[in-house]
């Protein structure tokens, strides 16, 4: 698993930069993450509902995963 993450980081970082950043006007992880660092993500009138959740899980895996893979190669290297 861990040589997966290690082998795989251009294939993580094409995901990151399609998957992870559409719609490219204002991709939806930005959104998401300005929305529960202000707060209103966890209670409230404008909350985020499930479906908001997903999108974060959806349009933040390539970039988790391509940080995890990141960290990985550059651990090896020292």
């Amino acid at each position: 698993m861990k040589e997966k993450l290690k082998k795989n980081w251009k294939l993580f970082l094409i995901a990151s930069l399609t998957l992870g950043l559409s719609p490219f006007r204002e991709p939806h992880i930005w959104g998401k993450i300005k929305w529960i660092l202000g707060g209103n993500a966890f209670s409230g009138e404008h909350a985020m509902k499930g479906q908001d959740w997903f999108d974060v899980l959806l349009h933040g895996t390539p970039w988790i995963l391509l940080i995890i893979s990141g960290v990985l190669n550059l651990s090896k290297k020292k």
